[in-house]
């Protein structure tokens, strides 16, 4: 039997490859890079993620050492403070150093309404293994998020975060050029409505109407451009046809998934993390059935994307 020869030049596909060194810019355009005083801080990776080291999370924070955690919260979007013996009440303390919580209407609650529990076991599997940014459904979606962990399983159970200001900057700029000034849909229904009994997502639907955000976001302090869709939330482009929307939010979907634009966390019990829910999404990595993994979240509430 002949064997019939194939040359790549008849056949290759054009695929949405991009090799090759990225524009990583931690800072936005403008701010000076300065060192910090009154911590030590540890960067995790070039531009996102850093471990603080020599502050007590159960103290109260004085006011020139909270502007310098809230100067690497916007700098580095993600912060770590590891060995913080805290309890809940010192941890929803810290988080409204940032501001007003919110109350998540879906998830368990923890010892106060503020506090989201999450609590995984043999019998409870970790299904926050797609990359979000919390709660875009909302009008207005949260500020960010203090997450502590008080048990942690022997192996596995990492959280992944990515810089979608870098997710932004390294776009085509054909592609940015069709996105500016879209809209899309944010919507609760297809993840936390999909076994709510119809009578009660009607009524949830109601307290909650979906939200239309931006898709290319201006982070409020710092000025930057962010990428604000994301895979668990974003239901439809604002205009387009659903197939075209389809393909065009895969596509920026798929952003996230770059590990140039990301930090790995591996926990430890007493570990605590403070993110930008503004210019990050995360990823709960689901590698460690059926150990347990507590942990407690406290969200601070946010303003209307623009």
């Amino acid at each position: 039997m002949s064997q019939t020869t194939y040359l790549s030049r008849d056949y290759a596909p054009v695929r949405e490859f991009k090799a090759g060194a990225r524009h990583l810019n931690r800072l936005a355009e403008g701010l000076e890079d300065r060192p910090y005083t009154l911590f030590t801080l540890k960067p995790l990776g070039p531009i996102i993620g850093a471990e603080i080291e020599g502050v007590d999370l159960g103290k109260p924070l004085t006011p020139e050492i909270k502007a310098e955690i809230h100067r690497a919260f916007l700098e580095w979007k993600v912060l770590f403070f590891r060995n913080q013996h805290i309890t809940s009440e010192q941890q929803v303390a810290f988080a409204k150093e940032w501001g007003e919580l919110e109350k998540h209407p879906f998830l368990p609650r923890g010892s106060a309404e503020e506090i989201t529990r999450f609590e995984k076991n043999a019998n409870m599997t970790g299904n926050e293994n797609v990359w979000h940014a919390d709660v875009t459904w909302r009008i207005d979606p949260a500020l960010g998020s203090v997450l502590r962990l008080s048990e942690v399983p022997p192996f596995g159970g990492d959280t992944i975060w990515a810089d979608m200001g870098a997710a932004y900057d390294n776009l085509p700029d054909e592609i940015k050029e069709r996105i500016n000034g879209l809209t899309a849909i944010h919507d609760f229904t297809t993840t936390f409505g999909r076994f709510m009994p119809p009578e009660i997502l009607a009524a949830k639907q109601e307290e909650f109407p979906a939200a239309e955000h931006p898709i290319v976001r201006t982070h409020p302090e710092t000025g930057r451009k962010t990428l604000f869709v994301n895979g668990a939330f974003t239901i439809r482009i604002v205009g387009l046809e659903e197939e075209e929307s389809e393909k065009l939010l895969n596509y920026l979907f798929r952003q996230a998934h770059i590990p140039e634009y990301q930090v790995r966390f591996h926990w430890e019990a007493n570990s605590v993390a403070l993110w930008d829910n503004r210019a990050t999404q995360h990823y709960a990595v689901s590698d460690y059935y059926p150990h347990r993994r507590v942990a407690e979240r406290v969200s601070i509430a946010g303003d209307r994307p623009f």
